[in-house]
């Protein structure tokens, strides 16, 4: 489905990112993964996975990234805006740093990145770029305030770019994931008081009967990404499992 495709994945060798890079690579895309952490042997000896080691909160990360999209995979047709963070703090608590580092990784790294590569997307005819944004740009938890803004911002950057980019062939969409199980998920139903209770409560706001994989995330790129969604931009599709379509009852 995407053979001869050159994709760059910010944050993708882990979490919801390493789903996203192995159904990337399934559908017969190279890969440029961009992140800080080094890459696992698995993905290391991929023939088609590339690394750069980047800091997203740094200005000068796209530029960096752009320059070795081009010089290790000749340009690019596809960039995942995936890589971002979180963290749980109230606005009375909240510092002025604090939100700019949030703004700076969760928003500003996926404008300018777009910045970076649209030129190589342009030399090469079309191009889709999916941002990563979260149910949480819809509603909110609670301490939540930055992490929503900025994804609230991913997904207006997201219709912006596509009524921009659109006369150029190049499409923007994002993909709102809920619940998608990892480590961090993991590690956050172990600290509540009765764990398994937990996991049974979040179950039960699921209409599926499951939370989320991050491999569920990638299928839903690689549709964004491929021809199959050609007459596609500007949306912003929720992946949750139904999670934001059930009505919540007080009993």
């Amino acid at each position: 489905m995407l053979k001869g495709k050159n994709a760059v994945v910010t944050g993708g060798g882990r979490g919801i990112g390493r789903g996203i890079t192995e159904k990337l690579l399934e559908a017969g895309a190279s890969v440029l993964i961009a992140q800080r952490q080094a890459l696992d042997a698995q993905l290391r000896k991929h023939p088609r996975v590339h690394f750069v080691e980047a800091d997203l909160a740094s200005i000068e990360s796209p530029g960096l990234i752009a320059q070795v999209a081009q010089e290790q995979l000749g340009g690019v047709d596809v960039l995942v805006n995936n890589a971002g963070f979180m963290f749980e703090k109230t606005i009375d608590d909240m510092t002025e740093q604090d939100w700019d580092r949030m703004m700076a990784v969760n928003l500003r790294a996926p404008a300018f990145l777009c910045k970076a590569l649209v030129p190589q997307m342009r030399r090469r005819g079309a191009g889709s770029i999916i941002n990563i944004g979260s149910i949480e740009g819809i509603g909110s938890n609670p301490e939540h305030a930055a992490y929503c803004a900025s994804k609230a911002g991913i997904h207006g950057l997201t219709r912006a770019l596509a009524v921009d980019l659109g006369r150029d062939s190049i499409r923007c969409n994002a993909i709102a994931p809920g619940w998608i199980n990892s480590e961090l998920s993991d590690a956050y139903l172990a600290t509540q008081a009765d764990p398994r209770a937990a996991r049974q409560a979040l179950l039960r706001l699921h209409p599926v009967g499951r939370t989320g994989m991050p491999t569920d995330i990638g299928g839903a790129v690689v549709f964004l990404a491929s021809e199959l969604s050609a007459f596609i931009t500007g949306q912003v599709l929720v992946v949750d499992g139904g999670r934001t379509a059930k009505l919540p009852l007080p009993f």
